[in-house]
């Protein structure tokens, strides 16, 4: 791979007026500093729409556009909303309220969709019936979520419905044309704003890097439409669900609560869901980074009614079988980042060298100790980097590089400050450079540690829900950054620009 450097901003985070990070004009201009800086990977999270706790990695649809990400300056531009519909703003907040935005946006987006219904094109009418393999389902599902005021969960919804009775689907398909219609409508809206997008970054020489959780959410269309990829049973129950076993952070595991994949019937449709995943993001992304990428090996599977992850057990995955299906049907070159992070064997580590995929280091994993003895063999330590990794300094589940240093204890500090040769207000920048400086192929940044923010700019806090996950919002002048010349003059420097 080519030497490059990255930033790590999801699109939610970008400044907005309408209280939420959008496709609109923050987007570009954050794309010329990417370019203008010899930044050429900008990494996002999963771009689907969100549901309950609103994180990126429950998504209602494993194919589907976050409405929320929509631009209405856009939709005025092209004609389908009034000066006055551009003009609105949310009120004053330092971080993304979700519910706001939604209140704010959603009426938008409806009356364009409306609007643009009134002259459908035929372009509109060709999207619909490419994608009416995943569209039809979710555009059903959410117009029924909103009828039955329950967007968690579809098991609130009469039987007929949520068994995906034949009459109960015609019946509801034909009662809520409009509202279907509508929906389609915003996730054209959506697909054409985000590929205009990706085509400008693309010509400024910016790559986007996607996010593919493995799991779907239990509250999604996927799982309403999919239940027999999933362990799942006919009444809309789950068997069993996802997690990770107990370890040194938590003595119980964490219960993520997502439902496994009955992969036997995967491998009987030769991994027909997967290819097309795969395919879907493959368009959407120059890069996907694979959530969890271990679960390809072996999941730890918790039986339905355990209210910790501790009763788990490994289960098996098809990996490299999985991963063949799809090179037969997309080519060989994937172009795949491994998130190989948690408990990795042997195993997990030969299916990603084996498949070429370059794991993850992340610089804050690093400054361990063994009986009192800094452990120089870590591999999280640049000087144990390999050539086809990706570098970070923190991921969107880490603390800000300035939030986790003020949180170690003295002898770590130590340890850091020895590493880097230098003083505490130094460290964001000293690890930067030593990132850039490393044998990795890539080196990728959270915006908020190239802004030397502190830990009230976390973006998540991993096993919590709260008001404060997902919602670092960048100032719109801190697109224009100061601390951009000190990356440029790095991947000049260290043969990245």
């Amino acid at each position: 791979m080519e030497r490059k450097t990255g930033i790590l901003l999801h699109i939610t985070s970008l400044p907005s007026e309408y209280g939420i990070g959008d496709l609109g004009e923050s987007a570009f201009r954050f794309v010329d500093a990417l370019a203008e800086n010899h930044v050429k990977l900008w990494q996002i999270l999963p771009v689907g729409p969100t549901g309950y706790g609103d994180s990126p990695y429950a998504a209602r649809s494993a194919f589907a556009g976050n409405e929320l990400m929509i631009s209405p300056r856009i939709l005025y531009r092209e004609g389908w909303l009034d000066i006055e519909d551009a003009m609105v703003k949310a009120k004053p907040s330092e971080r993304v309220d979700y519910g706001d935005a939604r209140q704010l946006k959603m009426p938008l987006l409806r009356k364009a969709a409306k609007a643009f219904l009134q002259k459908r094109s035929k372009d509109f009418d060709e999207f619909c019936l490419s994608e009416s393999w995943w569209l039809d389902d979710y555009a059903l599902f959410q117009a029924l979520a909103d009828k039955y005021n329950d967007s968690r969960w579809f098991l609130a919804w009469p039987e007929g419905l949520r068994n995906r009775n034949a009459d109960a689907m015609d019946e509801a398909k034909s009662g809520l044309a409009d509202e279907i219609a509508i929906y389609k409508v915003m996730q054209y809206f959506f697909r054409k704003q985000y590929m205009n997008l990706k085509a400008y970054a693309n010509e400024h020489g910016v790559e986007i890097v996607g996010d593919i959780p493995i799991f779907i959410a239990p509250d999604s269309s996927d799982a309403w439409a999919e239940r027999k990829l999933l362990k799942i049973d006919e009444d809309g129950q789950q068997e069993a669900s996802s997690g990770v076993p107990p370890d040194a952070f938590s003595a119980t595991g964490q219960l993520w609560g997502n439902p496994l994949y009955r992969w036997e019937e995967h491998i009987r449709t030769g991994f027909k869901w997967w290819i097309a995943r795969f395919r879907e993001n493959f368009r959407l992304f120059d890069i996907v980074r694979v959530d969890h990428f271990r679960g390809f090996e072996a999941c730890w599977e918790v039986p339905a009614g355990e209210e910790t992850a501790i009763n788990g057990e490994w289960v098996k995955s098809p990996g490299q079988e999985l991963f063949d299906a799809v090179r037969r049907e997309l080519g060989d070159d994937l172009p795949i980042i491994a998130e190989d992070l948690g408990v990795i064997t042997p195993e997990v580590v030969a299916l990603r060298d084996g498949n070429g995929f370059p794991g993850m280091r992340i610089l804050q994993f690093a400054f361990g100790f063994d009986d009192g003895k800094w452990q120089t063999d870590n591999p999280y330590l640049p000087h144990n980097f390999i050539q086809n990794s990706v570098a970070y300094t923190g991921t969107h589940d880490n603390n800000t590089l300035r939030g986790w240093f003020s949180e170690l204890d003295d002898g770590s500090k130590d340890y850091v400050r020895r590493y880097l040769e230098c003083s505490d207000d130094e460290i964001v920048w000293k690890s930067i450079r030593m990132l850039m400086a490393s044998v990795a192929d890539y080196a990728i940044f959270p915006m908020q540690d190239i802004l030397s923010l502190g830990a009230e700019a976390r973006m998540n806090v991993p096993a919590t829900c709260g008001t404060s996950n997902w919602s670092w919002k960048m100032k719109a002048e801190d697109i224009g950054t100061p601390s951009w010349a000190g990356l440029k003059y790095y991947a000049e420097l260290f043969g990245r620009a």
